[in-house]
């Protein structure tokens, strides 16, 4: 990328100046903790109450360095992502105290500009994006979901120029006076992010997409030095896939993509700000995001809070690849499965990747990563109607978000929404943020308020009372969902532990008691064994215990005689290169890790995870699933996919190619319990629905097969419905049909 001779200049005189000297953030040899370690714990780096992160770290991260240096932190779910950044910020103990130091922060440039800046915590500016930090102020409160519209329009909504300018104060007084911004500064901000349209609406009416930019915008407004920017193109991945369809029917190196304008304005705005140093930034992103093409240098993690490679892009690139396919000699810490996505590039004109062909299908009747067949059955018009909207237009005031639209319904034009939902269908519902699709599941699932009066019967049945027809409580809508969404996750109580998360399906409220059998408590035994390598945060280390342990007895040992039956079983399994799968098998004897750690102490993944078993676990007659497989890495994602379709009956393997060594086949095959006949869990049936959001390709479930694609707010759009016959992992296609491209391109 070219640099402007005028940052050049900048550059030469900030050098002559001597600053490029002087790090922001400087770490030397420092190993962290999360409470300040024993004597006893710093001889033993394995301790589970309070174990090591990243030991032995060094890093740089130079004020004006000589040559480009944009940082990009990547790794699977569950590698300490998060964790990095709070490092950076300050956060957590370091030994030796003196191994992390600020020296920039101490100049007297940072001084003349505020001298606030000199503390790390108003200098660097974490922006995450998963639900639980730091929300928005004059968001939805409350302890319940329909909080959030029973106080729209209160004279406490604070609108979204009031968030961005921090007149949130129920009392404000001088302290106000004294957060007066630069009026160009932040009318440039609101215009960069595409706030113009939303500076006088409620926070509490924005979708999540509008929340990260608004979260963003928050961010630069405070003119940090650094800014830390926890998986910032995640919700924008939808208009990525869009471009990447694109992409995938021209030649690679000439792209002819479509760039709808959140994905034009955030990555290059991102990148001005790094060039200029107002602020500095540092990202983190899962192994299948796409890498802006403005990165230089990568961190990337392993399992448990270990740093595997850090270098310039290429190298580390390079390096991980090579360590994947390693992987396949030997058992290794870094999974081969978390980078097989890994190494696409997002440019101003869409997405570049790597080995993608046109027309690359898979054969039917095979299954794909997802665990689908590729065949959709034919399904009978008699069904029973789940869920019907005849009509459906939701206003607030003057405004109507969502039915603004006329469609054809029996040869006649009829306002507003018209869908049904039968027993057997798959439906996914797409759009632009903002578009009302969080607004369709609050009417599905009865916490709109406007439910009542609007045309729609859940389960059959009106929500009130009508004549001869009488209505459906929320308590018997509840019992018939299952519903796993970033609002349920946002307001999902941090102090039940894993496995009553899991029980929480039976109950009717969020701490309410749950309604147990013996037959339920087998489901949630079998699925928390299912999952144990996601859910349990200590796996990783029990894992390592077990593999010393092997380690000491065979050598010690030698030979087979003498040894135990777990040590046996692991000897006969390494020769088919299954290692991995047998330790887990024998660690997970026992569920008391899950009666005593908390939700909120699990990785932001794991939470995911642990409410979408909860969403499933109980076979309700509709399964929502609203953005359920954001903040998963590809495989535990593939994984949760796998186990939507069959339960456990089927279990991903790794088949490798005898032909070529370096290659290594990930398969979909029939569990252990299939073959024995003890699953407790099976995948959706016939007789259950399924609504899936999602604005990522990878999101969406092979056995999607109804569709629905709401239009932008206010462009006079109709909504579009149909029907695939192959899954998107099959036809690349079906996606651009969906999000119609010709008619996104600008006019």
């Amino acid at each position: 990328m070219r640099v402007s001779s005028r940052l050049l200049f900048q550059r030469t005189l900030l050098a002559y100046a001597g600053y490029p000297s002087l790090p922001v953030i400087k770490i030397v040899n420092s190993t962290f903790y999360r409470q300040y370690p024993s004597s006893a714990a710093l001889n033993d780096r394995d301790n589970r109450a309070n174990p090591a992160l990243f030991p032995n770290l060094t890093f740089s991260l130079s004020a004006y360095p000589s040559e480009p240096q944009h940082w990009c932190i990547l790794g699977p779910s569950s590698s300490g992502k998060t964790t990095f950044l709070e490092i950076l910020r300050g956060q957590h103990l370091s030994i030796p105290p003196t191994g992390r130091s600020f020296p920039y922060l101490s100049c007297d440039e940072v001084f003349a500009k505020d001298k606030r800046l000199r503390s790390p915590l108003h200098a660097i500016q974490y922006v995450g994006f998963n639900g639980e930090r730091g929300g928005l102020g004059g968001g939805p409160r409350g302890a319940y979901l329909s909080a959030r519209y029973e106080s729209r329009r209160d004279e406490t909504d604070f609108s979204v120029n009031d968030y961005l300018q921090g007149f949130t104060d129920l009392n404000p007084g001088q302290a106000q006076e004294d957060k007066q911004l630069d009026k160009d500064f932040l009318k440039q901000v609101i215009v960069d992010l595409r706030l113009q349209d939303l500076v006088r609406m409620p926070v509490g009416n924005l979708s999540n997409g509008q929340m990260r930019r608004a979260r963003i915008a928050k961010a630069l407004l405070g003119k940090p030095e650094l800014m830390l920017l926890d998986e910032p193109f995640s919700m924008y991945q939808l208009w990525a896939e869009v471009c990447l369809v694109c992409v995938t029917y021209q030649t690679p190196q000439n792209i002819v993509g479509l760039d709808p304008p959140t994905l034009m304005a955030l990555s290059p705005l991102l990148h001005r700000l790094a060039q200029s140093y107002s602020p500095r930034l540092v990202l983190t992103l899962r192994p299948q995001d796409p890498i802006p093409d403005w990165i230089t240098h990568l961190i990337y993690l392993g399992q448990d809070c270990q740093v595997a490679h850090l270098g310039t892009k290429q190298q580390v690139l390079h390096d991980v690849k090579m360590a994947a396919l390693k992987s396949l000699a030997s058992p290794s810490s870094l999974p081969v499965h978390s980078v097989q996505e890994l190494g696409r590039t997002l440019t101003s004109n869409g997405i570049l990747e790597s080995g993608r062909t046109k027309g690359t299908v898979k054969a039917a009747g095979s299954l794909d990563s997802k665990g689908w067949n590729g065949e959709c059955k034919v399904l009978n018009d008699n069904r029973e109607n789940l869920i019907e909207m005849k009509g459906v237009q939701v206003h607030y005031g003057e405004k109507v978000v969502l039915g603004n639209w006329e469609n054809e319904i029996n040869g006649e034009k009829r306002r507003g929404l018209w869908w049904t939902v039968r027993r057997g269908e798959r439906w996914g519902i797409f759009g632009p943020n903002g578009s009302g699709k969080t607004t369709i599941l609050s009417l599905v699932c009865s916490d709109h308020p406007q439910t009542y009066s609007l045309p729609i019967l859940l389960f059959g049945r009106p929500r009130l009372p009508q004549p001869g027809q009488p209505g459906i409580s929320i308590f018997d809508i509840q019992d018939r969902i299952g519903h796993s969404s970033p609002e349920i996750h946002a307001f999902f109580p941090r102090n039940l532990t894993v496995r009553q998360t899991l029980e929480n399906a039976w109950a009717d409220t969020f701490l309410g008691r749950p309604r147990l059998n013996h037959d339920r408590d087998c489901k949630v035994d079998a699925c928390l064994r299912w999952f144990e390598a996601e859910l349990n945060p200590s796996i990783g280390q029990s894992l390592a215990g077990v593999k010393q342990d092997f380690s000491q007895t065979s050598s010690a040992l030698g030979t087979p005689a003498g040894v135990d039956h777990k040590h046996r079983r692991i000897r006969k399994m390494t020769k088919t290169q299954d290692l991995e799968h047998t330790i887990r098998e024998i660690v997970a004897t026992d569920l008391d890790w899950a009666d005593s750690q908390h939700f909120g102490e699990i990785p932001f993944s794991a939470q995911r995870v642990a409410l979408l078993l909860r969403a499933i676990i109980k076979r309700p007659d509709l399964v929502i699933l609203d953005e359920a497989f954001s903040g998963m890495d590809d495989y535990v994602r593939d994984k949760c996919m796998l186990f939507l379709t069959h339960g456990e009956t089927r279990i991903f393997s790794s088949a490798p190619n005898r032909a070529k060594v370096k290659q290594k086949k990930w398969q979909v095959i029939e569990s252990k319990q299939s073959k024995q006949e003890r699953v407790t869990v099976t995948g959706l049936s016939d007789e259950q629905a399924l609504i899936c959001v999602s604005h990522v390709r990878e999101e969406v479930p092979s056995l999607v097969r109804e569709w629905l694609c709401l239009p932008e707010p206010n462009r006079g759009r109709a909504a579009r419905f149909g029907r695939m016959s192959k899954s998107l992992d099959r036809d690349w296609g079906k996606w651009r049909e969906i999000w119609d491209i010709n008619a996104l391109k600008p006019q």
